[in-house]
């Protein structure tokens, strides 16, 4: 049984950058052909693909994202991470981890997601 489970800060000041991790059980995050996924839902809007990382280490990005975002990995604790800088107040969202599995359409495994405030 594959999980995610996100940890991270709740509350972020403007400006500042925060990490989120998602710890990943069940599957390696280097099975081939895995992608390894960021995505947020703002109060009260939809979805929002972040970016991900892929079983190789390479990594894509939502392009009105992608220069303050970094996502990495730790393969030693089946982690990856995302890095966010510069945060406004409209980076306010859940936060989830999901996993796009090969071959298939859209995520198939979700974390319960973490809610990130970016508040004075």
């Amino acid at each position: 049984q594959v999980q995610l489970q996100e940890s991270g800060p709740g509350l972020v000041k403007p400006s500042q950058t925060f990490s989120l991790t998602c710890t990943v059980s069940g599957l390696s995050i280097t099975s081939n052909f895995y992608y390894w996924n960021w995505i947020r839902q703002p109060p009260g809007k939809g979805l929002e693909w972040i970016g991900y990382i892929d079983y190789s280490g390479s990594t894509k990005y939502n392009p009105s994202l992608e220069s303050r975002i970094s996502i990495s990995r730790d393969t030693s604790k089946n982690q990856f991470t995302l890095q966010l800088s510069s945060v406004t107040p409209e980076d306010t969202a859940v936060y989830y981890c999901a996993r796009d599995p090969p071959g298939v359409t859209g995520w198939d495994y979700w974390g319960k997601g973490t809610l990130v405030s970016v508040s004075s």
